[in-house]
């Protein structure tokens, strides 16, 4: 294409600054790869976790000092919060990212935006991701995966056992007592209820903990309907806490047409949690079946 071609296109501003913004990002992504060495060359040294179970499986490893960023959701343990953010887990950038300069990203595999992780994959940066999988065998496997990568695999053998004796322990909580109808519910936001079906966290920890998820019509999150809330008829309600509409208080939950027909709502049957605690399924699970497994048996039904 003919120079004077390229400069006209250029002078549109829309596709001036679409060429400026690419220039910017390549030039900085050189800028950050060219002072170091690749992950496959060396040991990673400047670890990035995105993800909150991956940031505690690390610093449960003992790993803590190799980390030099973290995304917005890796809140535990305090010390954590004072790495650099670069972002939320599905909605990060490559100038975010690049900024903390890693050598090994280990992130959760439910990040995005999938252009932005591209991006940021195409600059060589080495990017292994850890399966979103809400299982036992799930944390195992995290656990494994991100020992291996970062050369501890001794350690993470011990984490493994560790781990998977604490949910043994926590799960002989709820033996031989009967399963309480549950339903988690997200958020509550003018008057629609978003709760969970199958394959959630939220699904696979009320499993662990003893109860039975009241909706299993669908897999993932999404809005019910008041006649849906009423025909399920939970005997518990399990929500995050927190701020914003994931701790609606219980005023809200008695007054709502649906929800206040429920046995969860007339019998106080609602059960707030950390949300990284009880569906991290991360080291922590243990506790969080605990928990969660003495909470939603302390009522009668």
């Amino acid at each position: 294409m003919p120079y004077f071609r390229i400069f006209a296109l250029l002078r549109t501003p829309k596709t001036f600054s679409i060429a400026c913004s690419s220039i910017t990002l390549v030039l900085f992504a050189i800028t950050i790869l060219s002072g170091q060495a690749r992950a496959t060359d060396k040991e990673a040294k400047r670890v990035l976790a995105i993800g909150g179970a991956v940031t505690e499986i690390i610093y449960a490893l003992g790993q803590e000092d190799r980390l030099v960023g973290r995304d917005s959701t890796s809140l535990y343990p305090q010390e954590a919060t004072a790495l650099p953010d670069v972002g939320y887990i599905r909605a990060l950038s490559p100038e975010g990212v690049l900024s903390v300069r890693p050598d090994l990203i280990l992130a959760r595999e439910n990040n995005g935006p999938k252009e932005a992780v591209d991006v940021i994959k195409s600059t060589g940066m080495k990017w292994v991701d850890v399966p979103d999988n809400f299982t036992i065998e799930g944390i195992d496997d995290n656990i494994r995966i991100i020992a291996e990568e970062l050369g501890v695999s001794d350690k993470g053998d011990a984490l493994r056992a560790k781990v998977a004796s604490e949910i043994a322990e926590a799960r002989k909580k709820s033996d031989n007592k009967d399963k309480p109808k549950v339903m988690f519910i997200l958020s509550v936001q003018d008057g629609k209820i978003n709760a969970s079906g199958t394959k959630t966290a939220a699904h696979g920890i009320i499993e662990l903990a003893g109860g039975v998820n009241v909706i299993s019509a669908y897999e993932g999150y999404k809005q019910l309907s008041d006649e849906a809330v009423i025909d399920a008829a939970p005997e518990v309600i399990v929500m995050m806490n927190g701020r914003g509409d994931h701790s609606s208080g219980n005023s809200m939950l008695e007054q709502h047409a649906a929800l206040s027909t429920t046995p969860a709502v007339k019998n106080g049957a609602i059960i707030r949690m950390d949300g990284l605690l009880m569906l991290g399924f991360g080291p922590r699970t243990g506790e969080a079946i605990s928990k969660l497994s003495t909470a939603i048996h302390r009522h009668e039904f």
